[in-house]
Protein backbone atom coordinates (compact mmCIF):
# COMPACT_ATOMS: atom_id res chain seq x y z
CA UNK A 1 0.00 0.00 0.00
CA UNK A 2 1.15 3.57 -0.64
CA UNK A 3 0.48 6.92 1.00
CA UNK A 4 0.12 9.59 -1.69
CA UNK A 5 0.78 13.22 -0.76
CA UNK A 6 -1.01 15.70 -2.98
CA UNK A 7 -1.80 19.39 -2.49
CA UNK A 8 -1.14 19.26 1.23
CA UNK A 9 -3.38 16.23 1.76
CA UNK A 10 -2.64 12.51 1.88
CA UNK A 11 -4.58 9.41 0.95
CA UNK A 12 -3.89 5.67 1.01
CA UNK A 13 -4.30 3.53 -2.07
CA UNK A 14 -2.91 0.38 -3.59
CA UNK A 15 0.75 0.46 -4.60
CA UNK A 16 0.04 -0.44 -8.23
CA UNK A 17 -2.58 2.34 -8.40
CA UNK A 18 -0.20 4.90 -6.85
CA UNK A 19 2.61 4.00 -9.25
CA UNK A 20 0.29 4.13 -12.28
CA UNK A 21 -1.06 7.52 -11.10
CA UNK A 22 2.46 8.97 -10.83
CA UNK A 23 3.43 7.54 -14.20
CA UNK A 24 0.32 9.06 -15.83
CA UNK A 25 0.95 12.41 -14.11
CA UNK A 26 4.50 12.42 -15.47
CA UNK A 27 3.28 11.66 -19.01
CA UNK A 28 0.65 14.41 -18.76
CA UNK A 29 3.31 16.86 -17.60
CA UNK A 30 5.49 15.99 -20.60
CA UNK A 31 2.49 16.58 -22.88
CA UNK A 32 1.55 19.83 -21.15
CA UNK A 33 -1.89 18.45 -20.37
CA UNK A 34 -3.98 17.57 -17.33
CA UNK A 35 -6.75 15.17 -16.31
CA UNK A 36 -8.93 14.26 -13.38
CA UNK A 37 -8.54 10.70 -12.14
CA UNK A 38 -10.89 8.83 -9.80
CA UNK A 39 -8.77 6.80 -7.33
CA UNK A 40 -9.99 4.14 -4.87
CA UNK A 41 -8.70 4.88 -1.37
CA UNK A 42 -8.75 3.48 2.14
CA UNK A 43 -8.63 5.36 5.43
CA UNK A 44 -6.22 4.64 8.27
CA UNK A 45 -9.16 2.85 9.96
CA UNK A 46 -9.87 0.55 7.01
CA UNK A 47 -12.82 2.42 5.50
CA UNK A 48 -12.86 2.29 1.69
CA UNK A 49 -13.65 5.41 -0.30
CA UNK A 50 -12.40 7.36 -3.29
CA UNK A 51 -10.66 10.57 -4.26
CA UNK A 52 -10.63 12.59 -7.44
CA UNK A 53 -7.16 13.87 -8.25
CA UNK A 54 -6.35 16.57 -10.79
CA UNK A 55 -2.96 15.73 -12.30
CA UNK A 56 -0.94 17.67 -14.81
CA UNK A 57 2.19 19.72 -15.40
CA UNK A 58 2.20 21.39 -11.99
CA UNK A 59 1.17 18.34 -9.95
CA UNK A 60 3.45 17.57 -7.05
CA UNK A 61 2.75 13.99 -6.03
CA UNK A 62 4.78 11.90 -3.62
CA UNK A 63 4.08 8.21 -3.10
CA UNK A 64 5.55 6.35 -0.13
CA UNK A 65 5.18 2.63 0.51
CA UNK A 66 3.68 1.79 3.90
CA UNK A 67 2.58 -1.30 5.80
CA UNK A 68 -0.99 -1.66 6.97
CA UNK A 69 -3.14 -4.25 8.63
CA UNK A 70 -5.83 -3.55 5.98
CA UNK A 71 -6.06 -4.94 2.47
CA UNK A 72 -4.95 -2.38 -0.07
CA UNK A 73 -7.41 -1.19 -2.73
CA UNK A 74 -6.96 -3.00 -6.02
CA UNK A 75 -8.22 -1.87 -9.42
CA UNK A 76 -6.37 -3.65 -12.23
CA UNK A 77 -8.66 -2.01 -14.83
CA UNK A 78 -7.69 1.47 -13.59
CA UNK A 79 -3.98 0.57 -13.52
CA UNK A 80 -4.18 -0.74 -17.10
CA UNK A 81 -6.12 2.34 -18.24
CA UNK A 82 -3.66 4.79 -16.65
CA UNK A 83 -0.68 2.87 -18.07
CA UNK A 84 -2.25 2.80 -21.53
CA UNK A 85 -3.01 6.53 -21.47
CA UNK A 86 0.53 7.30 -20.28
CA UNK A 87 1.95 5.19 -23.12
CA UNK A 88 -0.32 6.94 -25.65
CA UNK A 89 0.89 10.33 -24.45
CA UNK A 90 4.55 9.33 -24.64
CA UNK A 91 4.24 7.67 -28.04
CA UNK A 92 2.29 10.44 -29.73
CA UNK A 93 -0.79 8.26 -29.92
CA UNK A 94 -4.32 9.51 -29.57
CA UNK A 95 -4.90 11.31 -26.31
CA UNK A 96 -7.18 9.01 -24.39
CA UNK A 97 -10.13 10.47 -22.61
CA UNK A 98 -9.32 11.01 -18.92
CA UNK A 99 -10.58 8.27 -16.64
CA UNK A 100 -13.31 10.08 -14.75
CA UNK A 101 -16.83 9.29 -13.74
CA UNK A 102 -19.47 11.04 -15.76
CA UNK A 103 -21.51 13.62 -13.91
CA UNK A 104 -24.41 14.89 -16.00
CA UNK A 105 -24.72 18.64 -16.05
CA UNK A 106 -28.15 20.13 -16.33
CA UNK A 107 -29.54 23.59 -16.54
CA UNK A 108 -30.28 26.34 -19.00
CA UNK A 109 -27.12 28.02 -20.25
CA UNK A 110 -28.74 29.86 -23.18
CA UNK A 111 -27.97 33.22 -21.61
CA UNK A 112 -24.30 32.37 -22.09
CA UNK A 113 -24.69 31.53 -25.75
CA UNK A 114 -24.31 27.81 -25.16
Amino acid sequence: MDRVNYAGETFLTGSAIAHALLDYAQALAQAGSSATVHIPTISEHGEYGSSEVLVGPSSQLISTGITSEHDEPLDPELVDKLSSMADDLRNGGPMSRPYIEEHPVGGDFSEYGI
